[in-house]
């Protein structure tokens, strides 16, 4: 069985919805074709996560995800080289 891959923009408005509390969440779950615990995961991670947003810890993990992508693109870089020098050489002898 393969499972379901949703958004994140659809979980964040089937979240929000269950938060208003002007559905149940087998409303929700019937309207959005989503199982209802997926549904009370998905408010409980909001619920959870809120406080993140105002704390600046996304900027931290942005940060983080920024320096891993500057080590991974100089990485590429010297690959890169490397294996342009090698085909290079292997000319040479070929």
């Amino acid at each position: 069985m393969m499972r379901k891959k949703f958004e994140a923009g659809f979980k964040a408005r089937v979240a929000i919805e269950a938060l208003k509390g002007e559905k149940t969440i087998n409303q929700l779950s019937s309207e959005y074709g989503v199982h209802p615990n997926q549904v009370s995961k998905w408010k409980l991670e909001l619920q959870k996560g809120a406080a993140g947003i105002f704390s600046g810890k996304k900027d931290m993990e942005d940060a983080g995800h920024r320096e891993l992508a500057d080590k991974l693109y100089k990485s590429v870089g010297e690959l890169k080289v490397e294996n342009d020098w090698l085909k290079k050489k292997l000319s040479i002898l070929g």
